[in-house]
């Protein structure tokens, strides 16, 4: 099963690498890191690099398409370039996901027209400007679309998708092998739990870190 992961500047790392993690133990999987140009892909945080092996154009048809978000997503929205290998890709996936702002690039593509979709707790609203219908769900799925909310929300969707793939017994037992079983120090992973001051500095911090990436010069390749 070919799976590719969309990599671009100013992802967020673990959008990618999270179910990556997963569906990397999947039976049968064969995970490609894709981009524009194939080559050293930057965080949003401008401290980490993945390698994308592979040109978008040489994974036309995965049965497994993952968009992660990130701040750089912004700067795709109007990539016709990205927004139609997307759709292509689409057309023939088994299944179509995205991670957190992930889901704005599948809406851009017309993915979610008419669907149901979450992405990270800052920008759901956004999601309606594509004809999709916001929710803060975790995890949704809409036929063979699945979007996840913010980050960490990745492995939970990568371990519905093995789970819909090769049975419960599978995402179990992968995730029994990667030890996941969340124990936060504080209840504060939500805007519905977190304090309210604490809910305001992150959108606050967002917002400029948004700002700061979008003034940042596009770099040859995404």
């Amino acid at each position: 099963m070919q799976i590719a992961i969309l990599l671009y500047d100013g992802f967020t790392a673990l959008d990618a690498v999270g179910p990556y993690e997963v569906l990397s133990r999947l039976p049968g999987a064969e995970v490609r890191f894709v981009a524009v140009e194939p080559g050293p892909k930057t965080t949003e945080t401008h401290m980490l690099s993945l390698v994308a092996d592979h040109a978008i154009e040489d994974v036309p048809s995965p049965e497994i398409l993952l968009v992660p978000g990130g701040f750089g997503t912004r700067r795709l929205l109007g990539d016709e370039q990205v927004l139609g290998w997307i759709r292509r890709a689409h057309e023939t996936s088994q299944w179509t996901t995205s991670v957190c702002t992930g889901s704005l690039l599948l809406g851009a593509a017309g993915v979610l027209n008419g669907l149901r979709a979450t992405s990270h707790w800052v920008s759901p609203e956004r999601l309606r400007e594509f004809g999709a219908e916001p929710t803060l769900e975790r995890v949704v799925e809409q036929g063979k679309v699945v979007t996840a909310a913010g980050v960490s929300s990745g492995i939970d969707m990568a371990l519905v998708l093995v789970s819909r793939i090769a049975g419960d017994q599978v995402a179990q037992a992968i995730q029994l092998s990667i030890e996941y079983d969340p124990q936060p120090p504080f209840d504060a992973g939500s805007p519905a739990k977190a304090p309210k001051e604490i809910v305001e500095l992150v959108r606050i911090l967002a917002e400029q870190a948004e700002e700061a990436e979008l003034a940042q010069p596009a770099e040859p390749g995404r």
